[in-house]
């Protein structure tokens, strides 16, 4: 028997919850339910998080969270109960099926069935954000290698568990060479381990592309957080509904399971709602929790009752669908079901008795970092690129002296193009003298003469080799 906690949370999420629960605990689930309330009234009450501390020790007592949609008041100061579950419980992992139900559920991908496993920590959903001039605001992308490893390992482990085929890596490492690079790279090394799994690389643009024009050359995709909340969705949608579709928020020790869709406020009480997208995330649920027969039977008794054309309102359609149900009555026609197989539908046959296999993360030797240079950010109100850099030269010295200005990222001294636009943020990089060193008391004494020269320098940023390799990026243009 396992413990776990549930939260009914607002909207359409009691029907639903009930409805899920009455299912799962019919085909036998083994589990027992610790109840706790979240969202809206929590909200409303004065806590900003929309939860207590007493609830965050139950989930974390219990380990495994199953969370029906909940309702973030607008304005306030409000957080996103999702982003913050995520984040202090360490779920890296993502994980959202998207198959097609046709021709039960309408869709113009009748052969889709993929897995997208995302990010979930990191990335610019590290939220760290600054306004630095009064033109400018910035916002850091942030991927490490152990965020880089863990979701990358998740992925192939699943395809192995699941007996998927080929792994897709989605990202923009043309652009961004050091972020998104090191995501492409720790794919590879990582993939080399898997021999038996093909594995691919797409950039995003084209991907998703791909991906919305033919989902079926995919399997399972793996991809920075962004890129996959973006297109998570986008897959749920092309599949059929997004309101069919689960989730699973895996971490090391703890794991929250929900559906993708929000609360529905204007569907609540009125017995309309569709239970399935919860439902998938009460089986992926049950299978992480090792109750792989009873996820199998729910699974199976749900395909059986969409095939028997007995549907809620947002998948009813005439000529295919035999019978429009409320939230209790489908249910019950899945609880009827459970035992049978489909017929028109692959009947699903999980792994019994595997685990993933994710190690924890270890560190890796440190690497030998040489400080080569330093980038000063400096918020100058001129347009000309040539004047800013006659008075940035002003700073040089034996230690360093201006290499080059960038205005969003693009070079514009020296030798830049009076057609390019140029806001008031400018990032002045400043490399040694060729065969000297440069040290942090060189980067000290430009930041002295800078502001006694009235330049204001918003920001820097050193600049690296790690083993001799560039740590930095190039600005377009050089």
């Amino acid at each position: 028997m396992k413990k776990i906690t549930i939260a009914k949370g607002d909207g359409i999420g009691p029907e639903i919850m009930d409805a899920t629960l009455a299912i799962i605990m019919a085909a036998g689930a083994q589990i027992q339910i610790e109840e706790i309330e979240v969202g809206e009234k929590v909200y409303l009450a004065g806590n900003t998080a929309g939860i207590s501390k007493e609830s965050w020790d139950v989930i974390r007592r219990n380990k495994i969270f199953l969370k029906a949609p909940i309702t973030t008041p607008q304005g306030g100061g409000y957080k996103s109960l999702n982003v913050t579950t995520r984040k202090f419980l360490g779920l890296y992992a993502n994980i959202r099926p998207c198959v097609s139900l046709h021709p039960y559920v309408k869709t113009k991908h009748p052969l889709m069935d993929i897995v997208i496993v995302r990010e979930n920590e990191e990335d610019l959903y590290a939220g760290i954000e600054h306004q630095q001039t009064d033109e400018v605001v910035q916002c850091l992308k942030l991927i490490s290698r152990p965020g880089c490893e863990k979701i990358v390992r998740y992925a192939f482990e699943y395809a192995k568990q699941y007996g998927r085929k080929k792994v897709t890596c989605f990202t923009k490492d043309n652009i961004m060479k050091q972020t998104d690079g090191l995501f492409h790279k720790v794919f590879d090394e990582i993939a080399i381990e898997y021999p038996e799994i093909e594995n691919e690389h797409w950039i995003i643009d084209i991907g998703a592309a791909k991906m919305a024009d033919t989902p079926e050359a995919f399997d399972v995709i793996v991809m920075p957080n962004l890129y996959g909340d973006v297109l998570s969705d986008v897959a749920a949608q092309i599949a059929g509904s997004v309101g069919l579709a689960g989730s699973a928020n895996i971490g090391e020790e703890c794991a929250m399971f929900e559906a993708i869709h929000g609360s529905a406020p204007r569907r609540a009480g009125q017995n309309m709602a569709n239970p399935s997208g919860l439902l998938q995330g009460a089986i992926q649920m049950l299978n992480h929790i090792g109750q792989t027969e009873v996820a199998e039977k729910v699974q199976n008794a749900w395909l059986k009752t969409i095939e028997d054309g007995i549907h809620t309102y947002d998948i009813y359609k005439e000529g295919t669908s035999k019978q429009k149900v409320g939230t209790k009555e489908f249910a019950e026609a899945v609880i009827s079901n459970l035992g049978k197989l489909p017929a028109s539908f692959k009947a699903v046959q999980y792994a019994k008795n595997t685990s993933l296999n994710l190690p924890t993360y270890k560190r890796k030797a440190a690497a030998k970092k040489e400080l080569v240079g330093v980038d000063l950010f400096v918020h100058w109100r001129g347009t000309d690129a040539n004047e800013l850099a006659t008075l940035i030269h002003k700073l040089d010295s034996d230690g360093a002296s201006l290499s080059m200005i960038t205005n969003r990222g693009i070079k514009v001294y020296p030798d830049g193009f009076r057609e390019t636009f140029c806001t008031d943020h400018w990032r002045c990089r400043f490399k040694p003298a060729k065969g000297s060193l440069l040290s942090k008391q060189n980067i000290i004494t430009l930041l002295t003469q800078a502001e006694n020269l009235g330049i204001d320098v918003i920001k820097t940023e050193n600049l690296y080799q790690f083993d001799g390799v560039q740590g930095y990026s190039l600005g377009q243009g050089q």
